[in-house]
């Protein structure tokens, strides 16, 4: 509010005064006019050469209504989106004010291109959705504003467009904006801004319209001259991820990168992750010029006194302790034609560090109108969900709402090497110890187990993947599944979760009891562990000395050895590994 009385000053006397640079988004659902509106920005702005402006006059007397200028051509520049009169790409333009300069991203509205609206969302730090005064907030307008929010924007501005077809009604637009107020609350958005606009006409785009004498606020672009959207929380700590190692000779070793937060100054002490050496900074380069100091947004080359295991990937931090962690879970926009399904491998792409990983499970999608968690075993296109992804090395990973850039993500398919998906961490608390395991609950009685886990062997990366489903409760009476691809369990038989002291009791493939350990009785029925693993019992005298085995090991407050494993458990007697790689699938 003070920014804006001094740029109200500096008109009032005159003085033409530049601020940064915005970055903005347009989307909406099919012929709200998004094109139209950036178009007759342009326009009406004189932005444009005279032979970009006469060749649009001539273009716009070939389909248009009467004649006039379609303003939609000056973005939609594939002949396909000509052809059908709706944007398919992301057409990105530059232009600038006396105010202020812009990158616009024109997305398309089509759900079909939902993933390339999102790839023009993960640039921006401001969004324009266009909403069709006539139909109001549709479903698409939900799904384009919950994408926007989930690549981390906070400004929206909501541009309720052809009020000319309304009749400037302010009855329709006071409908529309308590729809809108809904779905903020719903999404949490915190900087809301909603203009009634005519694209085709011009209402209130650059100018002030007399049509809507009863809307007190701004034009659309006198509003994005001024909003300030550089109020951002602040990042904890230095942190630089590692583009490249600049090696020109062998008396210099240098790093590479964006500095994304915090500053770094000569001398100061670093921690390279994931390695977790220490070293100081010996000098700076911004280009080619040696600096005692640089802050966030600047790429620089650090070279450390010392010689440290750093690579491309690695992060560069100092002042802020960061997760190095294998497993995660994300909020994800599955873009790709193929479903998803749980299980496969990917190359999970974060900052600038490459790794393989597996979507161990689905939580829950969410429900782009309603909001609503829903049950799901894999996605289509363009739906939005909860996933827990394990990587087959540490990486440096912190939540999206902590550290943007080491919480952004996405999958690419390891065969077509497509962006399969897109997404941001949610949560980094788990570190390596996270699993999705079932739980068998009885009151306030809980014991946790992996005993539907499946275990393949990817015989490209020569790993074995643990795949888990989602995450159930079980109680007395549930009839559970006994066989899955790697796990096969007979009708009868008993769980054993050692470690939260729990027995479950399963007759004819239902659960019968879930007791405490301590009031288990061995009857002769077979027994697994939490893993699905068997316990090696011939007999009552054999389960007495497993359980003093276990109370010996917990008053020595040591953990479950591999001692204890090989002699109480054995693998194979209901479960086997399935040999996989992307075509072939075969059992031994």
């Amino acid at each position: 509010m003070k920014q804006q009385v001094v740029w109200k000053e500096e008109r009032e006397r005159g003085i033409s005064k530049m601020i940064g640079l915005l970055k903005f988004i347009t989307c909406g659902s099919v012929d709200d006019g998004k094109s139209t509106l950036i178009g007759h920005i342009l326009y009406d702005s004189k932005l444009l050469y005279a032979d970009q402006e006469k060749a649009l006059e001539l273009d716009s007397k070939v389909g248009s209504r009467g004649g006039a200028i379609d303003y939609s051509l000056l973005l939609d520049g594939l002949m396909a989106e000509r052809e059908q009169g709706i944007t398919i790409d992301v057409a990105y333009r530059y232009f600038t004010t006396d105010k202020r300069s812009f990158i616009v991203a024109d997305t398309p509205g089509h759900e079909e291109y939902t993933r390339n609206m999102a790839v023009g969302a993960s640039f921006a730090d401001l969004a324009i959705i266009l909403i069709d005064a006539k139909q109001g907030v549709l479903v698409q307008t939900k799904r384009h504003a919950r994408i926007c929010a989930l690549m981390g924007i906070k400004y929206f501005v909501f541009a309720v467009n052809k009020m000319d077809l309304v009749g400037y009604s302010e009855e329709r637009f006071n409908e529309i904006t308590k729809q809108i107020d809904e779905l903020s609350k719903e999404l949490g958005l915190a900087s809301v801004k909603i203009i009634p606009v005519s694209a085709t006409e011009g209402d209130n785009i650059t100018v002030k319209s007399d049509n809507t004498p009863w809307y007190p606020g701004e034009a659309l672009l006198t509003y994005l001259e001024n909003v300030d959207v550089s109020e951002k929380k602040k990042e904890e700590g230095f942190y630089m991820p590692v583009q490249r190692v600049c090696r020109p000779d062998h008396t210099f070793r240098g790093f590479q990168g964006q500095i994304e937060s915090g500053v770094v100054s000569v001398g100061d002490e670093i921690t390279t992750l994931p390695s977790g050496e220490t070293a100081n900074v010996k000098s700076i380069l911004i280009g080619d010029k040696n600096s005692q100091s640089a802050q966030a947004g600047q790429p620089v080359t650090i070279q450390l006194d010392k010689e440290v295991d750093v690579s491309r990937g690695c992060v560069l931090a100092a002042k802020i302790t960061l997760p190095v962690i294998k497993s995660f879970t994300a909020t994800m926009l599955w873009m790709d034609d193929e479903e998803l399904t749980v299980g496969k491998d990917y190359i999970v792409k974060i900052g600038t560090k490459q790794v393989l990983g597996v979507l161990k499970n689905i939580q829950y999608k969410i429900d782009v109108n309603t909001g609503n968690f829903l049950p799901a075993n894999g996605l289509s296109k363009n739906e939005i969900a909860v996933c827990d992804i394990g990587l087959q090395e540490a990486v440096v990973i912190d939540e999206f709402a902590k550290h943007k850039t080491l919480g952004e993500l996405i999958l690419i398919d390891r065969i077509s090497n497509m962006t399969s998906a897109c997404g941001v961490v949610t949560d980094s608390s788990a570190y390596d110890n996270k699993e999705v395991k079932c739980a068998f609950v009885n009151g306030s009685l809980k014991g946790n187990a992996d005993i539907f886990e499946e275990y393949y062997y990817n015989l490209e990366s020569a790993t074995v993947t643990k795949v888990s489903p989602s995450g159930k409760t079980y109680k007395v009476g549930d009839v559970i599944n006994v066989s899955g691809e790697t796990y096969s369990y007979p009708d009868n038989f008993d769980v054993i979760v050692l470690r939260d002291k729990v027995a479950v009791t399963v007759r004819d493939k239902k659960i019968e009891a879930i007791t405490k350990l301590e009031e288990y009785t061995y009857t002769g029925t077979p027994v697994i562990n939490s893993r699905g693993f068997e316990i090696r019992l011939n007999g009552e005298d054999d389960y007495n000395n497993l359980i003093n085995d276990l109370n010996a090991i917990e008053t020595a407050n040591k953990p479950l050895n591999d001692e204890f494993f090989n002699k109480w458990t054995k693998f194979d007697t209901y479960r086997k590994i399935i040999f996989k790689d992307e075509v072939w699938e075969y059992v031994i």
